[in-house]
């Protein structure tokens, strides 16, 4: 199908004389045409284009330029002026790609002034013929994206009950999922999580899945039954080793619209980040997949280390924490978890990090060793514990781990589990 997108753009690159660009609506690119320069002097591509084809992405900050033009609500091409201070150093004319009243996607058509004259049409007038032919070539890229969306709500609605679904109903997706996907259900598959994700609304017609090529199936679930909803990927693989695709997939959904934006939370945390499970292979064992890709999610947003993308085999003790039921912090520790004692517990927590060892723990926080001896005579007296005994250190950095990681999103918060976070 991405060699039928091709064509219509180029069909669209010939007619009009002009470099076309398709753009889902989310901004990942799908496919562009050729763009010569006559002019050795002068630049092939202005710096958004050229982001575009080589990161297949825009940046939120270009989609939220482009979209303050009314692009999203636009029935008629739409002409943009450049603006050099947003790195647009050459116009456009948007073709809005539409199906049964839908916006599927965006057709830049990229002006170096030569599309100047070009009549857009409107209530006064009728579109050149050049446009207008290039329009009824976008409505046809509609119906393709329209019919690809469709195909993939199905393959979601498939993951989703087989993910999640009662047991006496898996056995039927799992066999609808294998015979959608043929050869490529029997692995080597993971899943990847993404939390949060912001589904999309009955306004917008948009169910908030992605469309790229490594995604066999995509649906959104409750985050472990709380507020936050979660993307789950079902990522094919070249090889049950190497988790690459799925990295790379993870870090462009990352990039995505849908995923919260704004950057780190406090404490340099991401505020949204993706898990990888382990591989495996074939339909079988995805429910634990799932689990094991959102706990790594959570990690990753609970320990900036880790993310914005972590993998399941890498993320440490928390793969046993994520999998046990939230409760409240142990009584002894529960002090040194207050926020007036935040720089305690992230002492505490580095130095049994670093294996007890005075000398990497004060060189990792950047602090004299007599400080650090201070500071091990305090928390010993928040929390009566011994840090030279082993069972005492393991219940106190379990316990700012657990606080660290925090309960499923959603569910109820205590005050005493801030400070460490």
């Amino acid at each position: 199908m991405r060699d039928d997108y091709q064509q219509l753009v180029d069909e669209i690159t010939a007619a009009l004389g002009a470099p076309a660009t398709l753009e889902n609506r989310d901004f990942a690119l799908i496919a562009f045409g050729a763009h010569d320069s006559d002019d050795a002097g002068e630049p092939a591509l202005d710096p958004v284009r050229t982001r575009s084809i080589l990161q297949r992405r825009s940046t939120a900050a270009v989609r939220a330029w482009f979209e303050a033009f009314g692009i999203a609500r636009a029935q008629a091409p739409l002409r943009i002026p450049p603006d050099p201070a947003a790195g647009v150093f050459m116009g456009r004319i948007c073709l809005p790609v539409r199906h049964r009243g839908v916006v599927h996607g965006y057709v830049w058509l990229l002006d170096d002034g030569h599309l100047s004259d070009l009549e857009l049409g409107g209530p006064t007038g009728a579109p050149d013929p050049r446009l207008a032919r290039a329009m009824e070539t976008a409505a046809r890229i509609g119906a393709l994206l329209a019919a690809e969306a469709r195909a993939g709500e199905e393959l979601g609605e498939l993951l989703h009950d087989l993910i999640t679904g009662p047991p006496a109903g898996r056995d039927a997706a799992r066999a609808g999922l294998r015979a959608a996907l043929r050869g490529a259900a029997d692995g080597p598959l993971t899943l990847v999580a993404v939390v949060p994700w912001t589904p999309g609304t009955d306004e917008d017609a948009d169910p908030g899945l992605p469309h790229l090529p490594g995604i066999a199936a995509a649906c959104v679930l409750p985050d472990d039954g709380a507020a936050d909803a979660g993307l789950a990927a079902l990522i094919r693989l070249r090889a049950a080793t190497a988790l690459d695709p799925a990295r790379a997939t993870a870090e462009q959904l990352l990039r995505s619209p849908r995923a919260t934006a704004g950057g780190t939370a406090p404490g340099g945390r991401p505020r949204t980040a993706a898990g990888v499970s382990g591989p495996r292979r074939g339909l079988d064992d995805l429910p634990a997949a799932w689990r094991e890709a959102l706990a790594a999610a959570r990690a990753a947003r609970a320990d900036a280390r880790l993310g914005p993308v972590a993998e399941w085999s890498a993320i440490g003790p928390y793969r046993l924490l994520a999998a046990l039921p939230w409760a409240e912090p142990d009584p002894a520790v529960r002090p040194l978890l207050e926020r007036s004692h935040a720089e305690l517990a992230r002492t505490a927590e580095t130095f049994l990090d670093c294996a007890g060892q005075a000398g990497r723990t004060a060189q990792r926080l950047g602090i004299h060793r007599q400080t650090l001896y201070y500071r091990l005579s305090r928390i010993k007296q928040l929390t009566g514990l011994d840090l030279d005994a082993g069972e005492d250190r393991l219940l106190l950095h379990m316990a700012l781990k657990a606080a660290r990681l925090g309960p499923p999103p959603g569910s109820a918060t205590s005050s005493a589990v801030k400070a460490v976070r």
